[in-house]
């Protein structure tokens, strides 16, 4: 176990302690968190700034408005319902198109409104919000998928993970779906990560299940060397999240959807640690680096430039 640790160490992997002691709770004020933790307050900040996000259809916020909530879906027949304070993707369901009266769900499932209302109401409930607090239901945008990832996702729509360091995006990941994650970008669940070049905004080999894969398992499509589109614009939203949020250290998660381009999913205070073996690089190295040269970073552009001239990933 020592020797272990003492090779994590050399390469500069940082574990969940040091990354809690010197990082979040050393960079990230504790009356802040509510700004990432509720969704809908995430989203109203972002487009106060101009940053765009999957529009917003409506909210339900009490039980006695689950008898007319349908009303908010009249006209659309796909959309996303999801709690506001939700975390690891739980509790958010994607409609993907309608029968009659019946909704389809992403993985082909039909529900009916009553079953649409049940969920909504175990929402409210707080079964998926952090702390089992009481809870918001949005009613979203679906994103759709673009069609860079068609290859090497499966059902669901993949999102992009940028760890951001006092305004620094330092690294990158792509979640991409699989039939084990349910075609959720969920690591846990199953999902595939895989790193990201932040130069270039190309993907590295796969990591599924803490095994290095080079193929999607479903797709059978290769993961590498994959050119993320408009990459810099999406280093330069994650970049603008440390003003928004004034949180030193933070998860940026965003998606590309195929007509509206780069939209911000929803920010996080204590992103998890994978990214590194995504990327087969730790994270403490550039995190110094940082640390030593902020002051002469003065802006977004600085940042960014910063990034991609500081960070780049060997080719593997």
């Amino acid at each position: 176990m020592l020797e272990l640790a003492r090779k994590l160490g050399e390469i500069g992997v940082l574990g969940l302690n040091r990354r809690n002691a010197d990082y979040t709770l050393r960079y990230n004020q504790r009356r802040l968190y509510p700004l990432v933790d509720d969704k809908l307050r995430t989203k109203q900040l972002a487009q106060e700034a101009g940053m765009a996000v999957p529009e917003l259809y409506g909210v339900v916020e009490a039980a006695h408005q689950i008898r007319h909530w349908s009303g908010l879906l009249e006209g659309r027949s796909d959309f996303v319902v999801k709690p506001a304070r939700g975390s690891g993707g739980e509790g958010i369901l994607v409609i993907s198109g309608r029968l009659k009266d019946m909704y389809r769900v992403t993985n082909g499932e039909l529900v009916s409104q009553s079953e649409l209302n049940y969920h909504v109401s175990n929402i409210l409930s707080g079964i998926y919000s952090l702390g089992g607090l009481t809870d918001k239901a949005l009613v979203e945008y679906r994103v759709r998928c673009d069609p860079v990832f068609d290859s090497v996702t499966y059902q669901g729509v993949p999102d992009i993970r940028i760890v951001v360091f006092l305004g620094v995006p330092v690294m990158a990941m792509v979640r991409l779906p699989t039939r084990m994650s349910r075609g959720k970008a969920n690591l846990h669940q199953g999902a595939i990560g895989s790193g990201i070049d932040m130069t270039t905004g190309t993907t590295l080999t796969g990591v599924w299940k803490n095994n290095i894969v080079m193929e999607h398992p479903d797709t059978g499509m290769k993961l590498t060397h994959l050119k993320v589109p408009k990459w810099e614009h999406l280093l330069h939203l994650a970049s603008r999240c440390y003003e928004l949020t004034g949180l030193g250290y933070q998860g940026v998660d965003l998606v590309l959807d195929r007509d509206r381009g780069p939209l911000i999913l929803e920010l996080n205070a204590r992103p998890g640690l994978n990214i590194q073996i995504a990327n087969h690089a730790g994270l403490l190295p550039r995190l110094k680096v940082v640390e030593q040269l902020r002051e002469r970073l003065h802006s977004a552009e600085d940042r960014v430039a910063f990034s991609q001239e500081r960070f780049p990933t060997l080719s593997q």
